[in-house]
């Protein structure tokens, strides 16, 4: 994210309605902007830019803040967007490291445990915790494996030029397991699904946006300024759109009980892995934090 847009954006916010406990949280950075009742939120990991169990913590933490003290008759919430601080990075996703240590003590349940978290958060984004707003994915780098699979619950994705797009699973022997086969055979159809799924192959912004994933392309650096629109465009039109959204996720018939039944068989494939299957996720993880370290 540009700093100077940053600090714009910090200026023009500056509400005194934001709970304290949402600001304190220890990877999320949170702002309300309390004109356009926008809540602001990047993740800002301390270390490798994934889904670590310390982050996920924050998340839930988010999620049940967000829930009790906003929405009709509280503090007043009409969008709901999720950025990065990470450099070129949105999110690589899993927590590899984890992974790895879980299949080693053949930890079936820790993996499902992971597994069942992720889900019910993405599960909760998906119905935009109740509250009749509209949710945005802000994605200004890499969106890999999980990181991917979590931008499918947003409403809208708004992506800059140069952001990527993948679902590396399939290069160590698993599948992406928290969300990807529910959400984009819905929005693409199960043969697009697994072309994307199966291809280990990364995707531009553009192409995501020709094929419906992304709703906004924007210019490297422009990322923030053309959510901003987006948003000031969507006000007028604000419960057209959500009740527009809330018809299509009925047409969906996602229950949490479906995602939870496919990480449960990403568990088990999970503990297939061979020898040479985690030499490759370790390698993966490795890269991705020699990226990190760089940017």
């Amino acid at each position: 994210m540009d700093a100077d847009s940053d600090q714009s954006l910090i200026a023009e916010r500056a509400s005194p309605v934001t709970p304290d406990e949402l600001l304190s949280l220890k990877e999320l950075d949170v702002l309300y902007q309390e004109d356009t009742q926008t809540l602001w939120s990047y993740m800002r990991p301390s270390g490798r830019p994934s889904f670590t169990r310390t982050m996920l913590a924050d998340f839930e933490q988010w999620q049940s803040l967000i829930g009790t003290k906003f929405g009709p008759g509280k503090i007043p919430l009409k969008f709901l967007v999720l950025g990065s601080r990470a450099p070129d990075v949105f999110c690589f996703g899993g927590d590899l490291k984890l992974f790895h240590e879980l299949i080693r003590d053949r930890d079936r349940a820790g993996l499902e445990r992971y597994g069942h978290r992720c889900c019910e958060i993405l599960h909760r984004n998906m119905n935009t915790l109740d509250i009749p707003m509209l949710t945005i994915g802000l994605v200004e780098g890499s969106a890999l494996g999980g990181g991917f699979e979590a931008l499918l619950s947003f409403d809208y994705i708004v992506a800059e030029r140069g952001a990527t797009f993948g679902l590396p699973e399939i290069m160590f022997g698993l599948f992406p397991g928290m969300g990807a086969h529910a959400f984009l055979s819905r929005k693409l159809g199960s043969a697009m699904a697994d072309r994307l799924i199966v291809s280990n192959e990364t995707y531009t912004a553009e192409q995501m946006y020709d094929l419906g994933i992304v709703h906004h392309l924007a210019e490297k650096g422009e990322g923030l300024t053309v959510c901003r629109d987006f948003i000031k465009k969507s006000d007028r039109r604000h419960a057209g759109m959500v009740n527009a959204r809330k018809a299509m996720k009925v047409s969906w018939g996602l229950e949490l009980e479906e995602l939870n039944r496919i990480t449960e068989l990403w568990a088990d494939a999970a503990l297939q892995l061979s020898e040479r299957d985690l030499k490759v996720m370790t390698r993966l993880a490795s890269a991705q934090q020699r990226l990190a370290n760089a940017a």
